[in-house]
């Protein structure tokens, strides 16, 4: 019943965090006129993908638990985060634009955006995937791979960051949809504030403080409850772990197709999925033996088949809601391969 309770209080937190963050975040974007696909992709990617990036690196220096207890935290972690987001972020964004825009209304992220970091997701994970299959012996070879997927997330860094002008003249500049809440609801009390760089900075860092209370406060529920049911600490990492430290990439993205900003919405999930994919598999490859086993392989496996499918679904049709809808399956798929 207690961690029941952690587990929902959590959510809301989440919750109310990523409404804040988003908030100021289409501000920041606004103010220094860069595109909806930095703004996504980069900002928010990489903002809210810190909570996931501390787990691991927590749970392998920590020493509350056993090294190996340690080690299968952190890969479970590192490894479940792209897979949640690669199927049931999907499969929740279709969801929601399907009941609040239709089923069949189209789907417009930016496109050449979208295409750019699905490819690069594959390529990276693909890679950090390869790496399961090499020995720890063969060091030189490990700590090669580790420097490819940082210089491949950098590269990616400026391919995004040097299409933002284009896009900003293309009409994909970031827009705010509703006020600076640090600044309009104080204004419904008769305070008045400046809406300046300074407030929304605050806002950002407020949003972000409860998401990371939120998502700690998830994980902590989900320790306890998983002492209860008895399972073991890999498997928790890859199909519980990553449900808390997602749940912002999740949250966001949903309000966002929603409001029918799809490039912010897609940007959001694909541009965490690329950082994901590329720097906390290094961290990986470091810090833990990061080797094939089952239920790595299965996941890592479906990651990519789900990628996959979305990128050619968007190379040869225009996106709807019910094509997402689709990658739940993968995880579907998951979970079965994982109880037989």
């Amino acid at each position: 019943m207690e961690a029941a309770l952690i587990l929902i209080i959590s959510l809301v937190v989440i919750c109310v965090g990523a409404e804040v963050f988003t908030n100021a975040l289409e501000h920041l974007g606004q103010r220094l006129k860069i595109s909806e696909g930095v703004t996504g992709s980069i900002f928010a990617a990489i903002a809210t993908a810190l909570p996931e990036t501390m787990v691991p690196i927590v749970a392998v220096l920590g020493a509350s638990a056993a090294l190996e207890v340690r080690e299968d935290v952190a890969i479970g972690a590192i490894l479940g985060a792209p897979l949640m987001l690669s199927t049931i972020a999907f499969c929740l964004m279709g969801l929601f634009a399907g009941r609040k825009r239709g089923w069949s209304d189209a789907l417009r992220p930016e496109r050449t955006g979208l295409t750019r970091d699905l490819s690069w997701f594959l390529m990276v994970f693909g890679l950090a995937t390869i790496a399961l299959f090499i020995p720890s012996t063969a060091a030189l070879l490990r700590a090669s791979i580790v420097l490819a997927l940082v210089i491949m997330y950098f590269l990616y860094l400026m391919l995004t960051i040097r299409a933002s002008a284009r896009l900003v003249q293309d009409g994909h500049a970031t827009e705010a949809d509703h006020p600076l809440y640090f600044v309009h609801y104080p204004q419904k009390i008769g305070v008045s504030l400046p809406d300046n760089m300074v407030f929304i900075v605050a806002q950002l860092a407020a949003g972000f403080g409860l998401i990371v209370v939120g998502a700690s406060g998830f994980v902590h529920g989900v320790d306890m409850l998983s002492t209860q049911i008895g399972v073991s600490a890999l498997i928790v990492s890859l199909l519980v772990i990553p449900v808390a430290t997602e749940l912002p990439e999740k949250v966001n993205s949903i309000l966002w197709i929603r409001r029918r900003r799809d490039t912010l919405a897609f940007g959001n999930i694909t541009g965490a999925m690329v950082f994901q994919g590329s720097l906390l598999p290094a961290l990986g490859i470091v810090l833990t033996p990061w080797e094939a086993r089952p239920e790595i392989l299965f996941g890592a496996g479906l990651t990519l088949a789900a990628t996959t499918y979305l990128l050619i679904l968007k190379r040869r049709s225009v996106l709807r809601p019910y094509h997402l809808t689709v990658n739940g399956l993968f995880y579907l798929t998951y979970l079965l391969l994982i109880a037989l």
